[in-house]
């Protein structure tokens, strides 16, 4: 048996501005979408490099105020283009951790948080 990867569901609750966010600011690739039908909520994978996420319009599938921690290489490159985007509602710091990590924190529109983060040499 072995574990292979996880997959996290983020409660969302406006599909323009989940769209936004994600994939016009952070740069996402939209997989595919699921309804049930024309008037049922959205339900969305996304995805960028290896990282897989899951957004829901689904009451109940998830609670909104989660957070993703994202390993990455070039957190300080990251933080530049995001940055130099100019969003109106995100403008991300770039913080050094006791814990030896450089860290880029956003909260999206629905109170998630994702935390992109590089592990620092000690």
């Amino acid at each position: 048996m072995m574990l292979k990867e996880i997959v996290p569901v983020l409660r969302i609750f406006d599909v323009n501005k989940a769209k936004e966010f994600y994939l016009d600011y952070l740069e996402f690739k939209l997989d595919w979408e699921h309804r049930v039908d024309p008037k049922s909520p959205l339900y969305m994978q996304l995805s960028k490099h290896d990282i897989k996420i899951h957004l829901s319009e689904h009451y109940g599938d998830c609670s909104p105020g989660a957070a993703l921690r994202i390993k990455v290489i070039g957190i300080e490159a990251i933080h530049k283009n995001l940055i130099g985007k100019q969003h109106n509602y995100s403008k991300p710091g770039l913080e050094s951790t006791p814990w030896k990590s450089e860290e880029c924190c956003l909260i999206d529109p629905f109170g998630n948080r994702i935390i992109y983060f590089e592990e620092q040499d000690s």
